[in-house]
């Protein structure tokens, strides 16, 4: 059994407002024992904002924050037991990593013999005994992060904060550092708010994510439902890489069927769609989301209709990216599209006209105006 705290957090109507700027509005949420939850979202969307009011360095504007049912909004930051491990190491560079780890302990006035058991468990949990004696320096970028980890954990805190903590690290070390996090959260089994702006340690890491955007909650879901269910247009646009593509047409609508037109384009929707676009009024512009993995180019022309979206296109470039490739596409509106594809055949020349093909399936109907999803 861990020896770590399973606290369950509660937020209500937490906000905070510098002047007329609305840093977070409303921001409510249950965060379960135990769960990594991820607070995803572009710069100056709140999140930072969140975890300081939740550290006790930033007082809300309003809301409340509960651990385990407490109220904490009144506690000094000692007294809250949480644990926040920064982007930028933070680490004293004139004490060993030894002392660095047990600095919190020493503060608490902990006996040296508690310290010493504490530092060793916790730096053998991140593999980090060999650098016990080395200063900062002499350590490379992710054993520098292994030692901010462990500084937080050793006092074991109900609650772990992390703020964007790999990204001062190189693409590969990141990757590395994503796994070794996710696998010691659920080591330990601490209750984790990590935030980043990069949807694919979120996606990665994440047992649930917050979108946000501009201190608002977009959606609150696993990666699987955020991916596959986006709520708006933020959030499809957000997750994922390359990013969904948009295409606006109207609709209009006979007694027996529904088609979607945009200037050379014309697409009449299968009778299986009908039931979900009743409510939808004739000439309405509703915005189609394709992600580009789900674009088939169709160079058999084995096209069933019934069950598929046509589409037309001219090659305008070509992004080779290892075993994968991307393909930005003109179709026959002039929109531009990207289409994600194995390098099998990559034998493609500029202006190469295409047959394209989505199954409906895979497409996301969203409201032009409210930018909710339809279906």
């Amino acid at each position: 059994m861990s020896e770590y705290f399973l606290s369950r957090i509660t937020i209500k109507n937490l906000s905070k407002s510098y002047g007329n700027v609305n840093a977070i509005t409303k921001f409510s949420v249950e965060i379960a024992s135990g769960m990594f939850l991820v607070l995803l979202g572009p710069s100056g969307c709140g999140k930072t904002t969140i975890i300081k009011s939740i550290a006790g360095l930033i007082e809300p504007t309003e809301g409340q924050i509960y651990i385990d049912n407490i109220l904490i909004n009144n506690l000094p930051p000692k007294d809250r037991d949480v644990a926040m491990v920064f982007q930028s190491y933070a680490l004293y560079p004139h004490m060993s990593v030894y002392d660095n780890i047990a600095f919190p302990l020493k503060m608490r006035k902990l006996s040296k013999h508690e310290i010493k058991n504490k530092v060793e468990n916790t730096a053998n949990l991140l593999e980090i005994t060999p650098f016990l004696k080395r200063k900062p320096k002499e350590l490379s970028g992710g054993q520098m992060q292994r030692v901010a980890l462990a500084r937080a954990l050793v006092r074991n805190p109900k609650l772990f904060l992390m703020d964007e903590p790999l990204s001062n690290l190189d693409a590969k070390l990141r990757m590395q550092m994503r796994t070794e996090i996710k696998k010691l959260q659920k080591k330990i089994g601490i209750t984790t708010i990590y935030i980043t702006h990069d949807q694919i340690e979120a996606m990665s890491m994440a047992d649930q994510i917050i979108v946000m955007n501009k201190g608002v909650i977009q959606q609150i879901g696993s990666p699987h439902v955020i991916y596959y269910q986006p709520t708006n247009l933020f959030v499809a646009n957000f997750i994922g890489s390359p990013p969904m593509n948009f295409l606006k047409f109207r609709i209009s609508q006979t007694s027996e069927n529904f088609t979607l037109y945009s200037s050379q384009i014309a697409i009449k929707l299968p009778k299986i769609n009908l039931p979900l676009l009743k409510d939808i009024k004739s000439d309405s512009e509703i915005v189609l989301g394709i992600r580009p993995k789900d674009i088939v180019i169709d160079d058999k022309k084995n096209t069933n209709e019934r069950d598929t979206l046509s589409l037309k296109g001219k090659l305008l470039f070509t992004e080779l990216l290892g075993d994968e490739v991307i393909y930005e596409i003109k179709l026959e509106n002039n929109s531009i599209i990207k289409v994600s594809s194995n390098t099998e055949n990559f034998n493609y020349k500029q202006n190469h006209d295409f047959d394209l093909i989505v199954k409906y399936k895979n497409i996301h109907f969203f409201d032009s105006i409210s930018e909710q999803r339809l279906f």
